[in-house]
């Protein structure tokens, strides 16, 4: 689940906010001022916030400020200053994107959601699950904190399982993205010694896996979903 922060006093504007970007799989929280903003942010697990620089109680840059000491999280500034100043300086203090009123929702819609896919590919990039460390921008793997050596296949397989993780991926789906526009010149043989390789390298006992399941019939599923969460 998606939780994102709007930080608006424009009442109307706020719903209006919340409105288009509700769908399934995104939570909508609303704030009117600072201080509820503040303690919301304190208690964790935004995603993204949208927010307005004048508030009746203080500036989003400053919020902005605090936010950056402490946390990653994308910050879309909406703003009726237009000035190029304050737009400079709403990037400098880590702001993402940068939306002058008025402006049209579904325009918001789209960059709210294109600052999204380019966290979430950030965050992919380096996850924890269980003993695992996976960092796939430096292609540094460990196991309980020992070096793991992952062919550029058996990389791009293990980001495939995990990036779905939960899922049941086919055969043809992994072969089609771990392969490319090779797929169809590729045994599908490989697939299978890729798979035994990787367990070979990640699960305690590549017999009876914990995390590659075979799903007879359709695929593969990496199953341990509890236990992942983002490395800093």
């Amino acid at each position: 689940m998606t939780t994102l922060l709007i930080v608006e006093d424009d009442i109307s504007l706020n719903k209006g906010i919340a409105l288009t970007l509700a769908q399934d799989g995104i939570t909508i929280e609303q704030a009117y001022d600072l201080a509820t903003a503040e303690r919301r942010f304190a208690e964790g697990a935004i995603d993204l916030i949208v927010l307005d620089v004048n508030l009746p109680d203080g500036s989003g840059l400053d919020f902005c400020e605090k936010i950056r000491a402490t946390s990653p999280v994308p910050v879309i500034f909406l703003t009726a200053n237009d000035m190029e100043s304050d737009i400079v300086l709403g990037f400098e203090l880590g702001g993402d994107d940068y939306i002058t009123k008025p402006f049209s929702l579904m325009v918001l819609r789209s960059r709210v959601m294109a600052v999204l896919r380019r966290s979430r590919a950030l965050y992919e990039d380096k996850l924890t699950l269980g003993p695992l460390s996976l960092d796939f921008g430096k292609m540094e793997f460990r196991k309980s904190g020992v070096s793991l050596q992952l062919s550029k296949t058996e990389q791009k397989l293990l980001k495939v399982l995990v990036s779905n993780r939960g899922q049941i991926l086919t055969r043809e789906q992994l072969m089609d993205q771990v392969w490319d526009r090779e797929a169809e010149f590729v045994d599908e043989n490989a697939l299978t010694v890729t798979v035994k390789r990787l367990r070979s390298k990640i699960e305690d006992d590549p017999s009876s896996p914990i995390y590659i399941k075979t799903v007879y019939g359709l695929g593969y599923l990496w199953t341990r979903t509890e236990e992942a969460h983002h490395a800093d």
